[in-house]
C-alpha cells in the first residue's frame, strides 16, 4: 500500500510552498488509494509554537486536505534514543559530550527520484553528524529516517531544497537495516522576478491568502499550476478531479514561476463560478469577520451588493475597497476626480435631483430613462451627468454600471448624496 506523509515544523506558518508539497503527496495517496500521514515535527521547543500547528491544521482542513493518521515527534522522543542507541551498541553510532554521533559509512549513493530521473550522490560534507543533541532531542535527519521507517512511508515527496539530505537519510537507514522509500523532489517555486520567493512576492502564508478573501478551491488549484497540469490546456480542475488524474511523473522537472496576475484571475474565475446565493453567505460571512458590515444590512441587500460586483473583484476582499460606497457613507471623492468636479453642476444636478425624486419603481431601467431625459432637457451629454453622479454615489471615476448602482443604493440614498455633492461645490463657490 502506498503511504505518503507531509511533516511540517510548527515555527511558522504554512506557506505556498509547503502547502504545495502537502497537496501533491495527498494527490498521490489518494490517486493510489493509499494512505496520507501529517507528521509534525515539534521537537526544536524553543522555536515551536501552538499557534503556529493550530494554523496549520486549520489551513489544511481549509484546503481540503484530510489525513489518516496524525503523529507528533515530541511525543516519541524514547523511540528515537532508542534506535541511536541500537546503532552505538552496534558500532555505528558513539557519545561524545553528551550527545550521540552517526558515522557515515559512505559510498556512492544513488537514487531514482520519480521526478528528477537518476540522482547520484559522491559525497558528503561531514563524516560524523548528532543524532541524538545533548538535551536527549534527535536531529531532523534522524528523526526523518527512523519515522519515515516504522510509519511505512513508501514515497517520499517534498521540495528540491531537501535534496542534500537524501544521502544522509538513506545512509541511516542502511545503519539501521531498513530498505529506503522512493524519493519525489518537486522544484522550487520561483518569484515573479525569478529569484526566492519574498513576501513582496507571493510568501504570503495560507491563513493570509483566507483573510484577503481567496476561496480554498483557487488557492488548490493554483498550487496544482504551479508544476502540473491536467493537460488539454486545462486551468480550471477541482481538487476531486486531481486526485483521479495526478501523477509524479507529470510534474515538471523545472521550477514553477509565482503570478500574482494568474492567481487573482483564477480566483476571480471561482468567485464568478459561485452560485449567487453560496457566494452571498460566503461575503456575509467574510465581511461580519472583518467586523465590516454596519448594523441593519439585510441578506437581499448584500446580494443585491454581490451581484453588483461579481464579474468584477478578483477576491472578496475587493468588496471592502471598491465597494465600501454600498456599506457605509462616510467615503471622500478621490483626489483623481478633481478634474471632473472642477465643473460645477449644482443647478443641473438639482434638477436631476427632482426627477429622480418623482419616480416611483426606482429600477434600472427607469433611472436610466430619466437619467437621459434630463441630460437632453439641459442640453448635456448623457456622460456629462453620467461622471459627476458617479462620484457623487462612489467617491470614485470608475465602477460597476451606473444605473445599476443607484438602483442597489436606493432612491433616498442616491439622492442624499447626490445633494451632498451640491453642497460641497456650494462650499467652494
Amino acid at each position: 500500500m502506498v503511504k505518503t506523509r507531509f511533516a511540517p515544523s510548527p515555527t511558522g506558518f504554512l506557506h505556498l510552498g509547503g502547502a504545495r508539497t502537502c497537496l501533491f503527496s495527498w494527490l498521490y495517496a489518494r490517486k493510489s488509494r493509499g494512505k496520507f500521514i501529517l507528521r509534525i515535527e515539534d521537537t526544536d521547543r524553543l522555536r515551536s509554537k501552538k499557534e503556529y500547528l493550530e494554523e496549520i491544521l486549520e489551513s489544511l482542513v481549509w484546503l481540503g486536505i484530510d489525513w489518516d493518521e496524525i503523529f507528533y515527534q515530541s511525543q516519541r522522543l524514547s523511540i528515537y534514543r532508542e534506535y541511536a542507541q541500537k546503532l552505538v551498541e552496534e558500532g555505528k553510532a558513539y557519545y561524545r559530550e553528551g550527545a550521540i554521533f552517526f558515522k557515515y559509512q559512505f559510498d556512492e549513493v544513488e537514487i531514482e527520484d520519480l521526478i528528477r530521473g537518476r540522482v547520484t550522490f559522491r559525497e558528503l560534507p561531514k563524516q560524523e553528524e548528532v543524532i541524538i543533541k545533548s538535551d536527549g532531542t534527535p536531529t531532523y535527519n534522524f528523526a526523518c529516517s527512523v519515522d519515515d521507517a516504522l510509519m511505512g512511508i513508501t514515497h517520499v515527496i517534498r521540495g528540491e531544497d531537501h535534496l542534500s539530505n537524501t544521502p544522509k537519510q538513506i545512509l541511516m537507514y542502511k545503519a539501521l537495516g531498513i530498505f529506503p522509500p522512493q524519493f519525489a523532489h518537486i522544484p522550487m517555486i520561483l518569484s515573479q522576478s525569478g529569484g526566492k520567493m519574498s513576501k513582496r512576492e507571493g510568501a504570503t502564508s495560507i491563513r493570509e491568502y483566507r483573510t484577503q478573501g481567496y476561496l480554498p478551491q483557487a488557492v488548490v488549484n493554483y498550487l496544482l499550476l504551479l508544476g502540473w497540469s491536467p493537460g488539454g490546456n486545462k486551468e480550471i480542475i477541482s481538487l476531486r478531479e486531481a486526485s483521479q488524474l495526478f501523477e509524479l511523473k507529470d510534474v515538471n522537472k523545472n521550477s514553477s514561476t509565482f503570478s500574482q496576475d494568474k492567481f487573482d484571475w483564477l480566483n476571480a474565475q471561482y468567485i464568478k463560478l459561485k452560485p449567487i446565493d453560496e457566494l452571498t453567505t460566503l461575503v456575509k460571512e467574510f465581511l461580519e469577520e472583518k467586523k465590516f458590515l454596519p448594523q441593519g444590512v439585510t441578506l437581499d441587500y448584500l446580494r443585491k451588493v454581490v451581484v453588483l460586483f461579481k464579474e468584477r473583484i478578483s477576491k472578496l476582499a475587493d468588496l471592502m475597497d471598491w465597494g465600501y460606497f454600498c456599506f457605509h457613507d462616510d467615503f471622500s471623492y478621490s483626489s483623481d476626480t478633481q478634474d471632473i468636479l472642477k465643473r460645477k453642476l449644482s443647478r443641473e444636478m438639482g434638477v436631476l435631483i427632482e426627477r429622480l425624486s418623482q419616480i416611483e419603481d426606482f429600477t434600472k431601467e427607469n433611472i436610466e430613462k430619466e437619467f437621459r431625459q434630463t441630460a437632453h432637457f439641459l442640453g448635456l451629454r448623457a456622460k456629462d451627468l453620467v461622471h459627476p453622479t458617479r462620484i457623487a454615489l462612489t467617491g470614485r471615476k470608475v465602477g460597476p454600471g451606473l444605473f445599476e448602482t443607484m438602483e442597489v443604493l436606493g432612491k433616498e440614498k442616491v439622492i442624499k448624496r447626490l445633494r451632498r455633492l451640491c453642497d460641497w461645490w456650494k462650499e467652494r463657490d
